[in-house]
């Protein structure tokens, strides 16, 4: 997670700024805030994968009651993550998020390889990951419009000094 710097500019009419890296490349968001997205670059993604790995192992180092959602950036540097706690908080820390993102994340997470290499245990109510079906030999499979428009990505506004939030 690239850091972010508090810059003070006393001449300015907004007296403090926040400044990081600017992020060249595809930006991709590899967890989000509310939980109902399932993208496909987060789960079939190197850099996805290892992003869902590490909420995983955040979750379970604290026993459920932290999450570390809104995984964003550019390849393995991201920026602008959010941080889900119990009700009440953990540890009396009180995160930016809502605490049904960690139920959210425990029923839809799929552990893959990461999840494996760093010795996690499944999440209980999570669906295992599906196995991709091998296709019939010598059959094409038939082919199903899914019906589904999309818009064109809107690019990204590049995050240079902008006035922090109060």
């Amino acid at each position: 997670i690239i850091p972010v710097f508090l810059v003070r500019r006393p001449a300015n009419r907004v007296p403090f700024a926040t400044l990081e890296e600017l992020l060249l490349g595809d930006f991709v968001k590899y967890s989000v805030r509310d939980g109902r997205e399932l993208n496909f670059l987060r789960r079939d993604s190197e850099a996805g994968q290892k992003c869902c790995s590490f909420q995983h192992w955040v979750y379970e180092r604290t026993g459920g009651g932290l999450l570390v959602t809104d995984l964003q950036g550019v390849g393995m540097k991201l920026t602008d993550v959010g941080i889900a706690t119990q009700a009440k908080g953990y540890k009396g820390f009180k995160g930016n998020c809502s605490v049904s993102f960690i139920e959210q994340f425990r029923a839809l997470h799929q552990c893959n390889r990461y999840c494996q290499m760093l010795g996690l245990k499944p999440l209980p109510g999570a669906h295992p990951r599906p196995r991709k079906a091998a296709p019939a030999k010598g059959k094409n499979p038939p082919s199903v419009p899914s019906g589904k428009k999309t818009a064109p990505k809107k690019p990204r506004e590049p995050r240079g000094l902008a006035p922090s939030q109060p």
